[in-house]
């Protein structure tokens, strides 16, 4: 009889062993984020030609800026991970045993409890018995934060904020189009997304210009299919000053004498083109700055003869 009894006990205590060994899942691990999606609700080039439309001068600065709507969400993300431990036979053999301490003195532990009204933390009287059980237990191991995976369980949002946000930024070096006539010339704007015009200068130094009218700005970006355009009308007045300082500009200068140099200079200046003109007197400085006698010639007659209140660059 007495054997029949510790057989059945001991059967059972197996059959406990176990099913709680089977039992090694971990805590659940959280992690805790935001996330914000943009969706682009609204996306524009703009071309600002400044006033007047009609220009009257051969230079214009053109500012572009790309402008963009967006609907802005706001989420909050939790994502729940379970734990375990993977098994791994060969620490059987010291878990075991391992195990077998843990058991007796986790029942030692909850007997002590009960004397002492239940005072002795869990990580004593529970967590002490679920590794002994969990070490007895030939088919699992016991938990180990060292050696845990993880699988996700499952991800929670939570919308916090929803909102509209509106940004215009310079069109920053990218090309743009103009079209003079039948001609297109491309040009690019500078970091400030500033396109500077200057019908003097290149490309359109080689055209003539007297019989067009306007020019049609085209600004392009072709990855997202969006375009701006934009006109500037030329004033016939400009138009006609245009070839004649295009001559007074870009005809030889080393062949001329003091006084054609001046007569370029002061004719500029009559026609309105002053800054056309403060930079051809500065380039015929620099040209004579190798023969002081030649200079200071060139100095006294922009001074006397075209009026022109002009530094003596030999002055500190």
């Amino acid at each position: 009889m007495f054997k029949r009894s510790t057989f059945t006990w001991g059967t059972a205590l197996c059959g406990a062993l176990l099913l709680s060994g089977c039992a090694n899942k971990m805590s659940q691990r959280s992690e805790h984020e935001e996330r914000i999606e943009r969706k682009l609700l609204e996306h524009s080039l703009q071309i600002d030609v400044g006033e007047p439309k009609v220009l009257e001068l051969p230079q214009r600065r053109v500012r572009i800026h790309e402008q963009k709507n967006f609907e802005v969400t706001e989420f909050e993300v939790t994502r729940r991970y379970d734990r375990y431990t993977p098994y791994q036979p060969w620490r059987e053999i010291y878990e075991i045993p391992l195990g077998a301490v843990a058991v007796v003195a986790g029942v030692g532990a909850n007997i002590v409890n009960v004397f002492t009204l239940g005072n002795l933390p869990d990580s004593v009287t529970h967590d002490w018995l679920s590794y002994g059980f969990a070490g007895l237990n030939p088919f699992m191991n016991t938990q180990s934060n060292g050696r845990a995976q993880q699988n996700l369980a499952g991800i929670d949002e939570v919308q916090k904020d929803k909102r509209q946000e509106h940004t215009s930024l310079p069109w920053s070096e990218r090309p743009v189009s103009v079209k003079a006539g039948k001609l297109t010339h491309e040009l690019t704007t500078d970091r400030d997304g500033i396109l500077r015009l200057n019908l003097l200068d290149d490309p359109f130094t080689d055209q003539n210009l007297s019989h067009i009218g306007t020019l049609h700005l085209q600004a392009t970006d072709e990855e997202n299919n969006v375009r701006a355009d934009a006109s500037l009308l030329l004033s016939s007045s400009l138009r006609g000053k245009l070839v004649e300082a295009h001559d007074l500009i870009f005809d030889d200068l080393e062949d001329d004498e003091v006084s054609q140099w001046v007569h370029r200079v002061k004719r500029l200046s009559e026609l309105g083109l002053e800054e056309e003109a403060s930079e051809l007197e500065q380039s015929l400085i620099e040209l004579t700055r190798n023969d002081p006698e030649l200079q200071q010639e060139f100095l006294k007659s922009l001074t006397t003869d075209a009026g022109r209140l002009v530094a003596d660059p030999g002055t500190h």
